[in-house]
Order: C-alpha cells, then structure tokens, then sequence
C-alpha cells in the first residue's frame, strides 16, 4: 500500500467504499470495507491524501486520519458531483471523490476539532429546544382556538393561558383544561432548559475574548456569537471579508454571459445558521432606527430610504459579515464609524 497517493473514502454509517489511486491517477483498487476494517487500513497505510466529502461524520474520520499523519483533504459534495460517472453508486462516488482530489484550484473544507463540534452541538441544542418549544406553544393555541379561546403568540402570553384553565366560569371541559397544564408543564420544562443554555452562551461572552469582541457589534449577541463560533472556520482562512460573506451566501447570485453582468438575490450557498442570525440583528437595527422617525444622514439611512427593509437587512448583514471578518482577523473591537 506504499504506492497509494490518494485514498478516497465514500462515508457511510457501516459500510465504506475506498477508492486508492496511485500518483498517475490508476486506480489500485476499490472495494467496501467495515468500519472495523477501515480503521485498520488507515493504521497501516502509509501517509498519503485522504479525500472525502465534507459531512456529519467526515470531521471525525479527519481527525482520525489525521492523528496517523495522513493529509486530510474534505470536499464539498457540489465539488465531487460533476465527476461522478454514468451510474450513481458507491463505488461511483468513491471514484469521484479521488478524481476531485487532485483538481487545482480546489476548495476544501477544514477539519474542525472536538471542541469546535462541541459548541455546534450546544448551539443546535438550544435552537431545537426553542423550536420544540414554538411547536408546543402554537398547538396550544390552536387547541384553545377550537372553544373560542384565543391567546396572542409568543411565551410571554402564556400567563393568560394560566388564567383562563383556572377561571371556572370559562366553558371549558376537563379533559381541555388537563391537556392545556401538560402543554404547559411541558413548555415550562423546555424553558428552563433554553434559559440555562442562553446562561452558558451569556457566560461564554464574559470569558472568550473572541464572543466578547464579536458582541461589541451592533445586532450581534451571545447566540449570533455563539453560533460563529461554532460554525465558521478560522476566518484567516478567507482572503476577504466579501469571501465570508460570500461564503455565508450574503452576495447576489450571478447569472452573467456574454460580458453582461445580471446579479439575482442572495445565493444562500453558505452557513445557513450564521446568515439568518445576522439578518435578523440587522432588521432589529432597522426596526430601531425606524422608531425613531428620522432615518440616519448615513450609508443604512440611504439605503433605507431607496429601498424595501428586507433589501436594506440583507445589505446590512453583508457588512456585518465583513465587519466581522476584519475584526477577528485584526483583533480589533467594534469601532464606530
């Protein structure tokens, strides 16, 4: 196995297809291994490229390779694609990945450490719960809307929920009112939950000078931090600020030929988490600066004035964007202009 230059593995849960490929690009073998076989291979090959596609499982299996001194390459799947041949398969798939490996100019996505997985799981927990919990809140409703009984949306209002099932001169049966406190036993519990994980993220802002640097931006708190933090790669890895933004899909998608230049909305290729976080900060500051009554003599004011508001957000989240990456990559805090 010494004349193997590029070991490419199709991940799966049991099953793995390797695809090993020597210098020229002939293919050695390609075959389906256990998990337990694979773990033996990758000891006993000789450190070569390992290529795979950037998923769940793949920050796992890189630092396991990587531990044993093989150069992890992962792939983004939209790389891989084009060089998948007639019939989709694993073996297919396997071969794709190899052939994508050796392509200059290539993209690949950087292995993360435990604990950087550590804080996405933190962050996807706490997101769950908070969806969980907007479930539960709104089939109440609903379930109080079938007898007349309409409650505004949101956990702040679930206080006249409380007053309505213990208000006997409500025509409500029983077996209502008993389903409504499990509803609400159950949204307290998961509220309690969401509030210590928010503690923990509050918390982390105090300690981390990076959280504590990325909160100092306008629009930015402990959850938009957080979720930066847990699933952006090392900003130095970008060229440019319009690189993560673009990366975070915050840049028009561009349908361009001929010398022609025709730019759509934004591509929503990147960082889903990320890039919601930051419209949703910047039409709290646009809801802000409406209250207000006048809009700023500035680059926002502007805009707003020739634009819609969600235009105007995603404008701002886009320099957001930017924003961050020059002060992450500096060390700086958050100046006014």
């Amino acid at each position: 196995m010494t004349d193997v230059h590029i070991l490419a593995i199709d991940l799966a849960k049991r099953s793995f297809q390797i695809c090993a490929t020597a210098p020229g690009g002939a293919v050695l073998f390609n075959r389906t291994v256990s998990r337990a076989k694979l773990e033996t291979h990758l000891r006993e090959q000789a450190p070569c490229i390992v290529a795979m596609e950037a998923c769940a499982t793949s920050h796992f299996w890189g630092r396991f390779a990587q531990a044993l001194g093989h150069d992890v390459r992962l792939i983004p799947p939209i790389y891989v694609k084009p060089f998948v041949k007639r019939q989709k398969n694993d073996a297919a798939d396997a071969a794709a990945i190899a052939e994508a490996a050796v392509r200059p100019n290539l993209h690949y996505v950087a292995v993360k450490s435990a604990e950087h997985q550590a804080r996405a799981v933190a962050f996807r927990t706490h997101q769950s719960f908070v969806g969980q919990r907007t479930q539960l809140i709104n089939a109440l409703r609903g379930h109080l809307a079938e007898f007349g009984l309409v409650v505004a949306q949101g956990p702040a209002n679930l206080k006249s929920v409380v007053g309505m099932i213990d208000d006997g001169a409500i025509d409500l049966p029983d077996a209502v009112r008993d389903v409504a406190r499990l509803y609400l036993d159950q949204i307290a519990l998961l509220t309690n939950k969401i509030e210590e994980l928010h503690s923990k993220l509050v918390h982390s802002t105090k300690v981390d000078d990076a959280m504590r640097r990325l909160c100092t931006v306008p629009g930015v708190g402990p959850v938009t931090a957080g979720a930066i933090m847990a699933f952006a790669p090392d900003l130095r890895t970008f060229a440019s600020g319009r690189n993560f933004a673009a990366w975070l899909g915050l840049v028009p998608r561009q349908r361009s030929t001929g010398g022609k230049t025709r730019l759509g909305s934004v591509s929503k290729m990147g960082q889903a988490d990320i890039r919601k976080l930051l419209i949703v900060g910047a039409m709290s500051r646009i809801r802000w600066i409406v209250r207000k009554g006048v809009l700023p003599d500035n680059w926002l004011g502007h805009v707003l004035g020739r634009k819609p508001r969600m235009v105007a957000a995603v404008a701002l989240a886009n320099k957001m964007a930017r924003m961050i990456w020059a002060m992450m990559t500096r060390e700086e805090n958050y100046r006014m202009a």
